[in-house]
């Protein structure tokens, strides 16, 4: 069983299902010379929440869970009884097909509050004869060495693997939780995003610019007057400028054209690894694509802004000194950041002008990029969160 609630780690799951049913049925096969094997070639079968992705891979999902992604405070308060009610309706579902393992894939606030309560029915139900007693597995940790630290004990108590995608995860959990098992698998996007040659690396000013205000309705709405804004006033300083605003679906394409886009600027859906190689610089929001910009290599200006509700209880709870996870890896700030009323398109536009023009400047950051990156493993991430997966369950 696998849980999935936002596009990426649909993606994610998705891959991890072709590489767990090819594993699961190799490690079946039975190579005595018996007449009557005690182990056949049974084909696994996966079922849960996630999106369309997981379903094109042969998953039964009991609903679309990437249908109800949202982010911040706010948004999850005003859809926190359509939670309750998916939570409770995907746990009656496992009771009722008690899977042997329980994958939960990113969407850690969801994911750990589900495995919790799984482990808390198995263990009140253990003096009756009830076997079951499924394996759980986080495949990408909570960031709770930002914020929260306390439920790195939540996974120590509940969860029987963890599988971490940044290097530094696997000692912080070892110095707080050592009981826990956690394996360092490398980032799935290392070897997805390439760099390719020349790009970024133009002498003199720029004349490219990639824009990415995000891939979630809510936040392409807040952040598109933003980087549309800031693209206006480069372009007076650069009138050959030329600009792509990329994302993900093609309905959110058509909710940007209808707001009006500046001269100039190219509209694209999906396609962003070539979108990243042929830039000299990116505008985007943080998250999971800063670290995609990151193994393209291309130097960035990152930005982002939320309800204020959501930016208070942030600040409070927010104990890292950055936003974008490879100034994180890095120790500085590779990416210049600008958060909530830092970010105006007057801001973004000065930062990202003063790398255009900057040839050499753009070329340091490209080389700690470099270093970044080099650390986040080798491709292959996926087979080895699979190889995890059916060793724990052997």
């Amino acid at each position: 069983m696998l849980i999935a609630g936002e596009a990426s780690g649909d993606r994610l799951a998705a891959e991890l299902v072709g590489a767990l049913r090819e594993r699961v049925l190799r490690d079946a096969r039975d190579l005595s010379t018996d007449l009557q094997p005690l182990r056949t070639e049974l084909a696994p079968h996966f079922c849960g929440a996630g999106g369309p992705q997981m379903q094109a891979a042969g998953v039964d999902l009991v609903f679309d869970m990437t249908q109800h992604a949202v982010i911040g405070l706010a948004e999850v308060l005003r859809s926190i009884l359509e939670f309750r009610r998916l939570f409770w309706r995907l746990f009656r579902f496992a009771i009722d097909r008690q899977p042997e393992v329980i994958i939960g894939v990113d969407y850690g606030g969801f994911n750990l509050r589900f495995g919790q309560a799984i482990k808390r029915y198995v263990r009140r139900h253990r003096k009756e004869f009830t076997p079951w007693n499924p394996k759980l597995v986080q495949f990408v940790s909570p960031q709770v060495w930002a914020s929260r630290p306390g439920r790195a004990w939540t996974l120590a108590e509940n969860y029987d693997l963890l599988l971490s995608i940044f290097p530094f995860e696997k000692d912080w959990y070892a110095r707080r939780v050592p009981g826990l098992r956690v394996e360092f698998v490398g980032h799935p996007l290392v070897g997805r995003t390439v760099a390719l040659p020349g790009a970024g690396a133009k002498p003199g000013n720029g004349t490219s610019v990639v824009l990415l205000p995000g891939s979630r309705d809510g936040e392409v709405r807040r952040h598109l007057p933003l980087v549309t804004g800031a693209f206006t006033l480069m372009r007076k300083e650069i009138p050959s400028l030329r600009g792509r605003l990329v994302l993900p679906s093609p309905a959110l394409v058509e909710m940007a054209r209808s707001h009006g886009l500046p001269q100039g600027l190219q509209l694209q859906s999906g396609d962003l690894t070539e979108a990243l190689a042929r830039a000299d610089l990116g505008i985007t929001k943080s998250g999971t694509i800063t670290m995609e910009c990151a193994l393209a290599g291309l130097p960035a200006v990152v930005f982002y802004r939320t309800s204020w509700p959501t930016y208070w209880v942030g600040r409070q709870l927010v104990s890292v000194p950055y936003l974008a996870m490879p100034n994180l890896l890095a120790g500085e700030a590779v990416y210049p950041e600008f958060v909530q009323h830092a970010a105006t398109p007057e801001r973004l536009a000065g930062a990202a002008l003063v790398l255009m023009r900057d040839a050499k400047r753009r070329e340091l950051i490209r080389a700690k990029l470099k270093q970044v990156t080099a650390a986040l493993g080798s491709p292959g991430a996926i087979a080895r969160a699979a190889d995890a997966i059916v060793s724990l369950l052997n």
